[in-house]
């Protein structure tokens, strides 16, 4: 299993009965030296406002969410539903487990 960690849609029960077809049990986790920055990604019906997760130059800025276990599969599919405004890499979370989230990519 691995460990995701969600700070925005993903933590969404209707999101996750889209992409996992179930609810995910989470727990509360943070990342340190992170901030959310405003994102508009285009989808079918015009641009939408998202968030993302980018680095941060200072180890005090926090992202408050929810980490969750997931098989390698499922953590596949969800690739898929991000889009490709985001990418996945692995951080250590404040509780000191290592999770993959999804950061903005350049």
């Amino acid at each position: 299993m691995e460990l995701l960690f969600s700070y925005g849609t993903l933590r969404s029960k209707q999101i996750q009965m889209q992409i996992f077809n179930k609810v995910l049990v989470g727990s509360p986790d943070q990342i340190l030296g992170f901030k959310l920055k405003s994102l508009q990604i285009e989808e079918e019906f015009g641009m939408a406002d998202y968030v993302v997760a980018v680095p941060s130059e200072s180890l005090e800025d926090i992202i408050h969410g929810a980490v969750f276990e997931v098989s390698n599969p499922e953590l596949l599919k969800v690739d898929q539903f991000e889009s490709n405004s985001y990418k996945r890499v692995q951080v250590k979370l404040q509780s000191g487990r290592t999770a993959w989230i999804y950061t903005e990519n350049k």
